[in-house]
């Protein structure tokens, strides 16, 4: 009987222990529940989440850089579309709600192409600098997209648009291949393009960031949230756009990309993106994109303008061919002075499993040697270290030419061995006709 009511006992615990267990089981997963079931759509009027706009990117200008963010509208309509340098004929006044039916054009892939000549700098290619609140007034010069990756994790990328990008000059290049370029031109600056985009991407768990991606050239960086190197303000993390090129860095000074160009950051003037941007929602799955408001005061009928967001053709001029009167030529590297503009968000790789695009771009096959170049400089090709060099590649061949020959030489003894004594000829015929 004791034993029966020891065991009873136990039973009794264990029913207890189960039944707490499930409760606080059911009562821990219950946000979990609640979120996945949740959709940045469902939210009234398509609103913006708070959290994608509390901790949105801030973006230093650089203080002598002329070329600043512009509005989107503005540059379509000071462009022509073209394809093979050739005007596209019968379209309709483009703007931002029917862009996209430019991809239907069979003669090739359409630029928007500047109705101005571009060294003259008219004043819709300069854009806007923004006010004392970081606003721009009057223009819209940057995209927010939203990916959801899943209910609990949400990918907010933040757009800006330039509608000049300007290259580098010999200034910006690195010693000693500077000296390989002649600067006839007097400073000219090579990849030069009209349209610019350059992005942030902010990645966030239930609401909380955990991590940020700078687009920079053909490459980029990324950090964790807390990482060292990210500067804050307010919470928010600032972002210097460097002088010309607008590529996006973490902090201010001097920015080593491609192993062998500089560009030049500075706290010249504060813009505040989201105050004059477009918000949309992208769903992952079929590429549709919505339009989000910032405010649930949107007014009803509001035109979703999405259709930009699906033009596969470039934002700017298509490269010059080397007959135009504008281009010019880097002697040894083959850099062109103006070079095409680019693509738009569409083909910035929005669904990715990390900060970093899941495919980088290659680089050239001069870019990679430059690359080499580059690192083996410092160390063993500056100065009197080149003499050094060459003498210990020099040794290295003559080592590999002695090392091949005495090869050679043991190959031939083992592989043939001389015969001391002759046979008479005598002897072959009778063991032929034996």
């Amino acid at each position: 009987m004791a034993r029966q009511r020891s065991f009873a006992t136990r039973l009794c615990y264990l029913n207890v222990f189960l039944a707490i267990a499930s409760r606080c089981l059911l009562v821990l997963s219950e946000p979990i529940l609640q979120k996945s079931t949740s959709s940045i759509l469902a939210g009234p009027n398509r609103t913006v989440p708070d959290y994608v706009k509390r901790y949105a990117p801030l973006v230093w200008l650089h203080s002598e850089d002329p070329f600043r963010p512009a509005d989107l509208l503005q540059h379509i309509r000071h462009t022509t579309p073209t394809a093979n340098q050739e005007p596209v004929s019968d379209l309709p006044n483009l703007d931002l709600n029917n862009l996209a039916l430019l991809n239907n054009v069979s003669s090739g892939q359409v630029a928007l192409t500047s109705n101005d000549d571009v060294t003259a700098l008219p004043d819709w290619l300069l854009g806007q600098l923004p006010d004392a609140s970081g606003r721009i007034v009057n223009a819209t010069p940057c995209v927010v997209i939203l990916v959801e990756q899943s209910p609990r994790d949400v990918d907010a990328f933040f757009f800006y648009f330039y509608s000049y990008d300007r290259g580098a000059n010999i200034t910006q290049v690195l010693e000693p291949l500077n000296r390989l370029i002649e600067d006839t031109e007097h400073g000219m600056h090579f990849g030069d393009h009209v349209g610019d985009w350059e992005h942030n991407m902010v990645r966030f768990r239930d609401g909380k960031p955990n991590g940020i991606y700078y687009s920079q050239h053909s490459g980029g960086a990324a950090y964790d949230w807390d990482h060292a190197d990210l500067s804050m303000k307010d919470g928010r993390p600032l972002v210097f756009s460097a002088y010309g090129s607008h590529a996006n860095y973490a902090s201010s000074g001097d920015q080593i990309h491609d192993t062998v160009l500089v560009d030049y950051c500075d706290a010249g003037q504060l813009w505040d993106p989201t105050l004059s941007a477009y918000f949309y929602h992208l769903e992952p799955t079929n590429f549709t994109l919505t339009r989000l408001f910032p405010s649930a005061t949107a007014l009803p009928g509001t035109p979703d303008l999405t259709s930009f967001f699906y033009f596969t053709g470039i934002w700017g001029d298509a490269q010059y061919p080397d007959d135009h009167p504008l281009q010019k030529t880097v002697p040894y590297f083959g850099l062109k002075r103006f070079v095409s503009g680019p693509q738009g968000p569409i083909v910035k790789q929005l669904v990715r499993k990390g900060l970093f695009p899941d495919q980088r771009e290659r680089k050239p096959w001069l870019q990679w040697a430059v690359g080499v170049f580059m690192s083996w400089y410092p160390c063993c090709i500056r100065g009197w270290r080149k003499w050094v060099s060459c003498t210990a590649v020099i040794g290295l061949v003559v080592l590999v030419a002695l090392g091949v020959r005495h090869t050679v030489k043991s190959y031939r003894r083992k592989g043939y061995k001389r015969i001391e004594s002759d046979i008479p000829l005598e002897d072959l015929s009778e063991r032929q006709r034996l």
